[in-house]
């Protein structure tokens, strides 16, 4: 809470409206901040996706196969 918000609180007396909006506007924050962080997850475990399909193909194909000389012949 910044000296603003702790100045109207302190200068105003405090009504129901004031309380449910403030708890609303908390509520709608935290949702964001989650939603955020949801995302976030959900794109870095689609990049380990792709990473994991790209070194199988590698794999598939017998390149890195080849360079580790992992394969006979």
């Amino acid at each position: 809470m910044d000296s603003k918000e702790k100045q109207f609180r302190d200068n105003e007396p405090v009504n129901a409206d004031m309380i449910a909006d403030s708890l609303k506007a908390e509520g709608r924050n935290r949702k964001r901040e989650n939603t955020r962080k949801i995302n976030r997850l959900w794109l870095w475990l689609g990049v380990l996706v792709l990473i994991a399909i790209l070194l199988y193909w590698l794999f598939s194909i017998g390149i890195i196969g080849s360079l580790n000389d992992s394969f006979n012949g």
